[in-house]
């Protein structure tokens, strides 16, 4: 298909922007499969245990092996599972780990694709916001909002918020023990 345009196009502009959409795109499939493997209790079925087949997550996680082979092998597109060829194993490294399985750590992820889910169910309130000039208000919103945004603060806070932040605030601490 060819268009024609008033000003020229520079291919490596174009390549590079085309790249930046494409990239989007997938960052939002892979959204979807790391929220699946925490609903499911896939990355906490694999924590700690080493290398393990497909069935025998299925097996761990309660989940059909077909399917727990095809998120697995997205997950190792995408960077956040080993595969090991010769024993067609999985395994999360200890890194992957508390990024993804351990929902006490600081860094945990899996819990924050509930904020663009629900963006994209209020896809429809948001058009009408930009048209009308009225916002949406907090309630408003799908319920994965709430629940994402503070679950994915929850840990940050939990961390820093005592031994850190308020230090860090001169005065702070002081007021609030008095």
């Amino acid at each position: 298909m060819e268009h024609t345009h008033n000003h020229k196009i520079d291919p490596a502009k174009l390549d590079a922007l085309v790249a930046r959409a494409i990239g989007d795109i997938s960052a939002g499939y892979g959204g979807v499969m790391i929220s699946l493997g925490h609903r499911l209790g896939l990355y906490k079925a694999m924590a700690g245990l080493g290398p393990l087949s497909a069935r025998a997550l299925a097996g761990r996680a309660g989940c059909a092996e077909r399917y727990v082979r095809e998120w697995l092998n997205s997950q190792v597109a995408g960077g956040y599972i080993v595969y090991h060829p010769v024993s067609d194993t999985y395994e999360l490294t200890p890194e992957q780990e508390v990024v993804l399985a351990d929902e006490d750590s600081a860094v945990f992820i899996p819990n924050a694709w509930a904020v663009p889910a629900s963006m994209w169910a209020d896809e429809e309130k948001a058009v009408e916001a930009f048209r009308t000039g009225k916002g949406i208000a907090w309630g408003d919103h799908d319920g994965r909002l709430a629940c994402g945004v503070a679950a994915f603060y929850r840990n940050g806070y939990k961390a820093s918020l005592v031994s850190e932040w308020l230090p860090s605030l001169e005065g702070v601490g002081e007021k609030l023990r008095t």
